[in-house]
Formats: C-alpha cells, sequence, structure tokens
C-alpha cells in the first residue's frame, strides 16, 4: 500500500493563503462604501431628493403669495383654469391640518427625460400678466440665492414671470400639463451646462441631469397657474469636498476599524493556525519538545484544536515507544529458545555416532522444551493481542458465576472472603481469564491459598485478590505490569499473563494495581458496577 504524503494531501492545485483571503476580504469591506456612492448611487440620489425638497418648498411659497395676488386682483373664476385634481396619497386623512409634498425622484428607477422642450409663441391675459410683473423681482432676488430657475405660468401654461420665455407657452411639457391638470409633477431632465464640467465630475451621473417640479396653484378650488422650477443637484464631489474633513474623519474610521479587524484575526486566528503547522511539522520530524502548547491561542475553538492535536500526538508518540519497546521484548524472548533450539539441533546434525543416546535425549529434550516455550510465547502474544483490540460488550456477571468457570488447580485453594453476588459489567469469559491468571501467578510464586472478596459503591465494583505465597520484592514492584517481566523465566513464565489482565481491564474501563500486603501479594481490580 502506498504512503501518503503532505503533498497527496494538500495536491498540486493553487490554494490562497489563508492571510491573502483575509486581506481581500478587507479591501471589499472598505470598499463598500465606495460601491454605494459610485455604483449604486445612493448619495447622488440623496442630493435629488434634496434638491426636489427645497424646490417643492420654494414653489410652496411663490405658490401662497401667487394665490394671494389672485384673490387680490378680483380676478372672474371663468378665467381660472380646471378644478383642483384630488392627490390620493395627500388627503388620506381629511383631519390632518397639515398635508407636506414628499420627494418622489428616484435617479436609480426614474427615466432620464430628454432636455425641455422649447416653449410655443403664446399670449397671456393681462390680468395675469400684470400679477406676475409684479412678482418678477421677487424671483429674480430669490434666484441669486437659491440658483433655481423659476418660471410663473397661468392657468393656461402661458410664462408671466421669470427671466426669460415671458408671454410664451410651457403647456406642453409632461410635468407643466399634469400641474395645470392639478396634480403636483417632478421629472428628471438632461441639463444644457453653460459650461463644461470639470473632468472630475464625470463620475457623478448627477451632473448630467436638472431637477423639475410643477406645483398647481389653486384658488377657491380652481388652477389659478402653475410655479414652474428647476434646478442642477449639488454634484457629488463638490459636496464631498465641502464636507472634506469629515470625509477625511471617516476614511480614517474605515480603514483604523479594517487594520483592527485584521490584526484580531491576524493575532486570534491566522498566528495560532501558522504556529500549529509548525509544531506539526517539528513533532513528524521528531522533535519531542514541540509537544506543547502553543504560546498565544487566540480562540477557545483554537485552544480545544491545538489540546486535541497535542493529546494525539503524545498518544501516538506514547505508541510508537510502546511498539519499540514492545519489538524489541518479543525479538529478545524469541531470540534465546530459537538460539538454543539452533545449537541443540547443530550438535545432533554434526556429532553423528560420537554422542551417546544419553546426550541425544537431553538435546533431544532441550529442543522439545524450547519449541514449547515458543509456541507458549506465540499465543500470550495473540492473547495480548486480542485484549487490546477488544471492544466492551456490555455484557454482566457476578463474582461467584466467574469462580464458577475456572477450572480447578490442584496447586492452591481458592476462597470467596466477601461479596459473591457482586455484579461486574464485564463478561463471565473475560473476568474468568483475569483470575485466572491472578491465581496462576499466586501458584507460581508458592502460594496455597488465595482469597477473594469484592464490594460495591457509587457505581464502581472493586475486586481484592491476595495469597500466601512469598511475595513480590520491593525492587520488583514496579515492574510487574510491564511486557515480558518475569522471575519465573526457567520454569516456563513469559511475563505476559499481568500485561494481558491489564490490557482486558482497560478495554472494560477497569484498573489493577498492586497494594501493599503484610503476607504475600495483593491486587485490587476496580470495575463498573453492574
Amino acid at each position: 500500500m502506498r504512503r501518503l504524503n503532505s503533498q497527496d494531501w494538500t495536491g498540486k492545485k493553487w490554494r490562497p493563503r489563508l492571510a491573502t483571503v483575509v486581506v481581500a476580504i478587507l479591501i471589499v469591506v472598505m470598499a463598500l462604501p465606495l460601491v454605494g456612492l459610485f455604483f449604486f448611487r445612493l448619495y447622488e440620489n440623496q442630493l435629488i431628493r434634496q434638491t426636489e425638497a427645497e424646490l417643492i418648498a420654494q414653489g410652496a411659497v411663490l405658490a401662497a403669495i401667487y394665490a394671494e395676488d389672485v384673490r387680490a386682483a378680483g380676478i372672474a373664476p371663468d378665467k381660472l383654469g380646471g378644478p383642483v385634481a384630488v392627490d390620493a396619497e395627500r388627503s388620506a386623512s381629511t383631519n390632518e391640518p397639515y398635508q407636506p409634498l414628499e420627494p418622489r425622484l428616484d435617479l436609480a428607477s426614474d427615466t432620464v427625460l430628454p432636455t425641455r422642450p422649447a416653449p410655443v409663441a403664446a399670449i397671456a391675459d393681462p390680468a395675469f400678466a400684470a400679477i406676475g410683473a409684479g412678482l418678477a423681482g421677487i424671483l429674480a432676488e430669490t434666484q441669486k440665492t437659491t440658483l433655481a430657475g423659476f418660471r410663473l405660468l397661468d392657468p393656461r401654461g402661458v410664462v408671466i414671470a421669470g427671466r426669460e420665455e415671458i408671454g410664451q407657452s410651457l403647456a406642453d411639457v409632461a410635468e407643466v400639463r399634469a400641474a395645470l391638470a392639478g396634480r403636483y409633477a417632478s421629472a428628471l431632465r438632461l441639463r444644457i451646462p453653460n459650461q463644461p464640467a470639470p473632468p472630475l465630475y464625470s463620475v457623478s451621473r448627477g451632473t448630467r441631469v436638472r431637477v423639475f417640479v410643477a406645483l398647481p396653484v389653486a384658488v377657491e378650488g380652481r388652477i389659478a397657474g402653475v410655479v414652474y422650477l428647476s434646478r442642477t443637484p449639488n454634484n457629488i464631489v463638490k459636496h464631498l469636498y465641502g464636507e472634506r474633513g469629515k470625509v477625511t474623519l471617516a476614511a480614517i474610521a474605515i480603514v483604523g476599524g479594517t487594520l483592527l479587524i485584521g490584526l484580531v484575526f491576524l493575532r486570534t486566528v491566522s498566528r495560532p493556525i501558522y504556529g500549529l503547522i509548525e509544531r506539526t511539522k517539528r513533532i513528524a520530524a521528531g522533535d519531542r519538545e514541540a509537544m506543547k502548547p502553543l504560546d498565544h491561542h487566540g480562540t477557545r475553538e483554537m485552544a480545544e484544536l491545538s489540546a486535541a492535536f497535542l493529546d494525539m500526538a503524545q498518544k501516538l508518540q506514547a505508541r510508537s515507544d510502546s511498539i519499540q519497546t514492545f519489538a524489541t521484548h518479543v525479538s529478545h524472548e524469541l531470540k534465546s529458545p530459537l538460539t538454543a533450539i539452533q545449537g541443540a539441533a547443530e550438535l545432533l546434525r554434526d556429532s553423528g555416532e560420537a554422542m551417546d543416546e544419553a546426550e541425544r535425549k537431553r538435546f533431544s529434550n532441550n529442543i522439545v522444551t524450547d519449541a514449547g516455550r515458543l509456541n507458549l510465547l506465540v499465543r500470550r502474544l495473540l492473547e495480548l493481542a486480542r485484549v487490546e483490540n477488544l471492544a466492551p460488550s456490555g455484557e454482566s456477571t457476578s463474582l461467584d458465576a466467574v469462580l464458577a468457570l475456572l477450572p480447578a488447580d490442584t496447586r492452591l485453594t481458592v476462597r470467596v472472603e466477601a461479596g459473591g453476588g457482586t455484579g461486574l459489567r464485564i463478561s463471565a469469559e473475560n473476568a474468568a481469564i483475569v483470575l485466572a491468571n491472578l491465581i496462576d501467578n499466586s501458584a507460581r510464586h508458592g502460594a496455597g491459598l488465595v482469597s477473594i472478596s469484592a464490594a460495591s459503591a457509587a457505581g464502581r465494583a472493586t475486586v481484592v485478590v491476595s495469597d500466601d505465597g512469598a511475595g513480590i520484592s520491593p525492587s520488583n514492584r514496579g515492574k510487574v505490569f510491564e511486557p515480558f517481566f518475569t522471575t519465573r523465566r526457567e520454569s516456563g513464565g513469559t511475563g505476559m499473563g499481568l500485561g494481558i489482565v491489564l490490557a482486558l481491564l482497560k478495554a472494560h474501563d477497569g484498573t489493577i494495581r498492586l497494594v501493599d500486603s503484610e503476607r504475600g501479594t495483593r491486587f485490587e481490580i476496580n470495575l463498573p458496577a453492574a
């Protein structure tokens, strides 16, 4: 099977670095205000709405003055226009004393009409022309301040006041026609600039349009004329330049906020990830000093990821060390009987007739004994491999049921002191393997009696196995659970019995430890209670 390396996992496809992705995202975030300004025209549209609102306010004042002059002039009703149309939106509540006109133009959705059509020749009614002449001065002075274009029209759409086009008709203009019918109207039209705009202004669509507003003037419920106003909206570049102080502060805030976000992301996400990658490479290269927590984790998730990774690395390292040690022990344990078998076989082969029958039988017995030891060692290895990969079955048993499965051992007596009915969360067969190994060890060390007692509390069961044998010397107490450690190698001991017991109990969430005893040996087993 081919071994996979890091190149196999990552592939040769180009992928951006995390820092590159973060920088790209931050650039997009900084660009969003500019996108709103120049692509969606949000700010330009606001300037157009503002211009329309200003024209409505100025037109309303002029309309009120003009209506008062019409009433004062005593113009006959038959010279007025048609009735004022009812605006459904403004008359929704008849109890409201105020009915304001709201700006309606939208640069994003409204069609920009062609330049305003030229007026046509007409004759104004003398009575209305006299009123217009009286208001001409007010219009001229107002225009100097507001920069708006004013046209005051009579009920037939003829200009009676304004700097130009007096005596000509604008009745065919769409917004004027709507106002003469009694409805407020506004429109966006292409402007005719007196001089070309500066090159920088070309980025603004709003510089190429002009806002037109037509307000009907009502007297006694009939149309007395139209106030027709127009003005070019403020240019966005010019407006932003006028607000350059605030714009600069806003830009500094946006850039500063973006840099702060980038710094926080770098410290809390990017740096720990790169640190973990560097640690991974060092651990893969065999550097055990790299198996320690990062200096800075940044976030809780990164700390948990780092802890889980280091825990996995430590377990893999411990597993590797265990395998290496185990392989060393196995090779040593197998080498000794194999060497003895090989030596005896060579002597039998080379001696020929020179070796007497007694020596031949002795060497043959040595070969059989060492072969049996190898066979026992292999079986023990298979048992250890099986229990290390054993999954708990969920079965339960009692101490009495386990003892019933144990074969009779003529070398010693097994006695239950207490707790024979204690339940254990382990199968009877596996529990019997544990006790059988412990009893066999006691018998090999000269014990004549093995006492077993059990008790349970707080969901755990404790089984104590003690004997009256020779015990374990203080120098060997820390080695009893090491694989292949035995003091009875000459009598066939493999040193794997307690290793099998430890692995079997660990697979069932259990533990075993050697405890102090006045005589013999005492082991304490802890398992989940049934």
